[in-house]
């Protein structure tokens, strides 16, 4: 009987100690960090080769408000392209549980459609031997529902095969 009442008293100890344990505490403001892309080249859509590359990026949220049925949270640069911002979404992410912030991972896909393609010369697409490779690299944050932007994040150069194999 001893050894029970002491089993059970280290027991609730352990449930009061493990349940005292703080949640991270992270800003309001999205924070992201670049994880890395699938491979480093992609062939372009003139190819006609199919092809595509993903990126990660790991995020922390401190208000939990990111993603909502209709909204865009993340946009990308390419750097041929430095004034035009392309968004993406989210999966809707519930709101429930979410008070003392939220982190996860994003992958995303970029397939080799119009924008992943080579440029020289002023020519889009451009199909010259004399230039068998382009190259870009992405910018990428992230806004919550609040307007809170994160920091930028960038990817490696990423070589575009502007012919096939």
């Amino acid at each position: 009987m001893l050894y029970t009442r002491c089993y059970l008293w280290l027991f609730a100890t352990g449930l009061f100690v493990t349940g005292c344990v703080n949640p991270p505490e992270y800003p309001d403001e999205p924070v992201i960090i670049y994880e890395g892309a699938s491979k480093d080249s992609i062939f372009a859509q003139v190819t006609g080769i199919p092809d595509s590359i993903v990126f990660q990026f790991s995020f922390t949220d401190g208000d939990g408000d990111l993603s909502s049925e209709d909204s865009t949270d993340i946009f990308y640069v390419d750097s041929r392209f430095p004034n035009t911002l392309t968004p993406l979404a989210l999966p809707p992410i519930p709101r429930e549980g979410t008070g003392n912030g939220i982190s996860g991972d994003v992958f995303f896909t970029l397939i080799n459609t119009g924008q992943v393609n080579c440029i020289y010369n002023g020519r889009f697409p451009a199909q010259d031997p004399a230039y068998p490779v382009d190259t870009f690299s992405l910018r990428i944050f992230m806004l919550d529902q609040a307007g809170n932007q994160s920091n930028t994040i960038q990817t490696e150069m990423i070589k575009i095969k502007c012919f096939g194999r």
